[in-house]
C-alpha cells in the first residue's frame, strides 16, 4: 500500500545501475537513469523505503504493478499516452502505433496527418517521466524491434527479458543481481 513519500530525492541501487528517484508533493515525479540525473541538492536527499520496496520486489520477480502516487507533469497528450502505458499488461509489448490508435483524437494537432500519430506518441513515450513504474519499456516498433530508451536498449531488454521470465513461470535470471556491473 502506498504510504506518502516526502519532497526530495534518493538513489535506488537495482540490477540495473542506480536509479535516482524524485519525490514531489503529490508523489513520484521521476526516476533517472546513470547519468541522466538533474543536479539535485545533497540537503534533498531522503530516504524513500516504499519506493525502494516496490523497485527490489519488480527486480525480484515478486511485483507485477507498482502502487505508488505519481505526480506527471506533461502536456495533455503525453499524460494520456503515460495513462495508456500503465494499463499495458506485465510482460507483454505494445506498438507506438497501436498506443497512437487508442488515443483520442482531439489529443492531437488538427493539421497532424494520421500516419504521423505514432511518431509524436514515440516521442510522448520518450518523455515518461517515470521509467519502470510507467512501463515505457513495454512499446516496440511495429515490426517487433527494440527502439529507443533512455536507459538504453540494453536496459530495456533487461526489463523485458525480466518480465518474460516472470510471465512464463520461471524465477529471474540467476545472473540478474550481478548484471548490473555489465550494464554499467
Amino acid at each position: 500500500m502506498f504510504m506518502r513519500m516526502r519532497t526530495g530525492w534518493t538513489v535506488h541501487e537495482s540490477p540495473i545501475g542506480p536509479l535516482t528517484v524524485i519525490a514531489g508533493e503529490s508523489g513520484l515525479r521521476g526516476i533517472h537513469f546513470p547519468g541522466r540525473s538533474p543536479r539535485l541538492e545533497e540537503g534533498s536527499r531522503v530516504p524513500m523505503p516504499e519506493v525502494g520496496d516496490q523497485l527490489d520486489r519488480y527486480f525480484a520477480g515478486e511485483l507485477r504493478a507498482f502502487d505508488l502516487e505519481l505526480d506527471l507533469r506533461g502536456r495533455p497528450l503525453e499524460r494520456a499516452v503515460w495513462g495508456l502505458l500503465l494499463e499495458i499488461p506485465y510482460g507483454e509489448t505494445t506498438s507506438y502505433g497501436e498506443l497512437a490508435g487508442r488515443i483520442d483524437p482531439s489529443f492531437y494537432p488538427h493539421d497532424l496527418e494520421p500516419h504521423m500519430r505514432p511518431r509524436l506518441v514515440g516521442a510522448a513515450v520518450g518523455r515518461t517521466p517515470t521509467p519502470i513504474i510507467v512501463p515505457c519499456h513495454r512499446v516496440i516498433g511495429a515490426d517487433g524491434s527494440l527502439t529507443g530508451y533512455g536507459g538504453g536498449i540494453h536496459r530495456k531488454q533487461s526489463l523485458l527479458d525480466l518480465e518474460r521470465r516472470v510471465v512464463t513461470g520461471h524465477d529471474p535470471d540467476p545472473v540478474w543481481a550481478t548484471r548490473q556491473q555489465a550494464l554499467l
